[in-house]
């Protein structure tokens, strides 16, 4: 098997806490002679959000100093736990994120949770400015009857599982049914599609967990459902992400030509990309396959399929009440134009037989502390343009900023803006005056409290 490559990287080649000033205690103090020589910032988060934000600061002002605080043991967040295996081209950013974080001026803490270990307003005394990029670490809940059933998971959780993220590690899924059903038609959705139906000998050569791998050979999956409340030219997926299920080895695509009656018609006006993908989805349900692909799909032992207008309504229990044996889905229909199009129910439902149902309905942020503000209705803290609403010296930055949304060059933008207001707000005198301890405080406080850092 190859080895992977994020495991080959040793705790030695990273800056634990950065080099002691050199000389006196006066030297020392000099250093911090004023707020623009040696600006103390902290980002909370190691995640794409966090490391695009210190990136920025560490560029545009020379003398700043950056300290990046992670609950996790490791850093990168949902670039290392979050992207499928068989997509380590989206990990090379890793590569970009290594090089801050051996900056001089910039120094990682694993093992510190923020809102627990130490408080937000214990970071705000212990820096200039204190920025929030911590992502949203929950998933939304179903919020139906049976979701408690074992054999029902969220795909954040299933993903973490399969990616060795640590609070997952012992999820365990009972992968022996014959068929899975995934409630979401998103990216995640689609990942997770994959890695079921993915033959195991493919998956050896990525960085997927041994456990994970162990578990998926003896997997007796054979077809996923991928479940949308909504229609074809609502799904949330991109057609990078279709093209590799429908070219995928050992299986076939279930479409019902059906789902696409019209939308030939309804797309000529929409946006290129999500034109070019639902000629994809077109071509896919409604051609005959050229002899090569026929014979191909004949020869698969394994299928995926979309369902359109259907919203979970209940899973439903096995005979003995210990497991989740299927979900039931009622019919919608759509209401509404553009984005303001909505499924509404018609009445009627329908039962699917399965053993695993896959949450995929997106992800969600928490609040971190009391002191923070915090929009529970939209799950993102309340800012303008990453300064935080009513609160001097605290920004955000990434989906906990504007919601779990976009990609990864979504959230590079997005943290490049919270870093120049921060630096605007620098330069404005706006942020506190005078020196600050920045990490040596916090050391002490957690010391204290029997924690430390990595």
């Amino acid at each position: 098997m190859a080895l992977r490559c994020w495991r080959w990287w040793h705790w030695s080649a990273w800056p634990r806490t950065r080099p002691p000033p050199s000389g006196s205690t006066q030297s020392f103090r000099q250093q911090f002679s004023t707020q623009e020589q040696t600006p103390q910032i902290c980002v909370v988060g190691s995640g794409p959000a966090g490391f695009y934000t210190a990136q920025h600061l560490l560029k545009h002002h020379s003398r700043a100093r950056v300290d990046i605080y992670e609950k996790q043991l490791v850093p990168f967040g949902l670039v290392r736990f979050g992207v499928a295996p068989d997509h380590p081209e989206v990990k090379n950013v890793i590569n970009t994120f290594t090089q801050t974080a051996r900056s001089d001026r910039c120094a990682f803490h694993g093992n510190v949770v923020v809102g627990r270990d130490v408080t937000v307003p214990e970071l705000q005394e212990a820096y200039h400015a204190v920025v929030l990029s911590y992502g949203a670490e929950d998933h939304r809940a179903l919020e139906i009857p049976g979701e408690e059933l074992p054999g029902v998971f969220s795909a954040r959780a299933f993903v973490g599982w399969y990616n060795g993220l640590p609070e997952n590690q012992e999820l365990a899924p009972d992968l022996s049914c014959d068929t899975a059903v995934i409630l979401g038609q998103g990216n995640v959705a689609l990942d997770v599609a994959r890695i079921l139906l993915t033959p195991p000998e493919h998956l050896e050569k990525t960085d997927i967990t041994e456990a994970a791998l162990g578990a998926l050979r003896q997997s007796r999956v054979k077809t996923v459902w991928i479940v949308g409340r909504r229609g074809p030219l609502q799904v949330a997926f991109t057609i990078k992400e279709l093209r590799e299920m429908i070219q995928l080895p050992g299986t076939r695509p279930i479409l019902d030509p059906a789902d696409f009656l019209g939308l030939q018609d309804r797309i000529k006006e929409v946006p290129r990309p999500r034109k070019r993908l639902m000629e994809l989805l077109l071509r896919t349900a409604t051609e005959k396959p050229g002899a090569e692909e026929a014979a191909r799909r004949a020869s698969a032992s394994r299928a995926w399929g979309l369902r359109f207008s259907r919203s979970p309504q209940q899973v439903l229990p096995s005979a003995d009440g210990r497991r989740a044996a299927g979900i039931r889905l009622a019919v919608t229909r759509l209401e509404g134009v553009g984005e303001a199009t909505r499924a509404v129910p018609t009445g009627d439902v329908e039962d699917l037989p399965c053993g695993l149902v896959l949450s995929s309905i997106g992800y969600k942020s928490r609040p971190i502390d009391p002191s923070v503000p915090f929009d529970l209705k939209l799950g993102v803290i309340p800012n303008t343009e990453g300064r935080v609403v009513d609160m001097p010296g605290l920004y955000c930055s990434g989906w906990v900023k504007r919601g779990p949304t976009g990609v990864i060059t979504t959230t590079m933008t997005d943290s490049f803006l919270t870093g120049q207001m921060l630096l605007q707000d620098l330069k404005a005198g706006l942020l506190p005056s005078g020196p600050r301890p920045g990490y040596a405080a916090i050391k002490a406080l957690l010391s204290s409290r029997g924690l430390g850092s990595l």
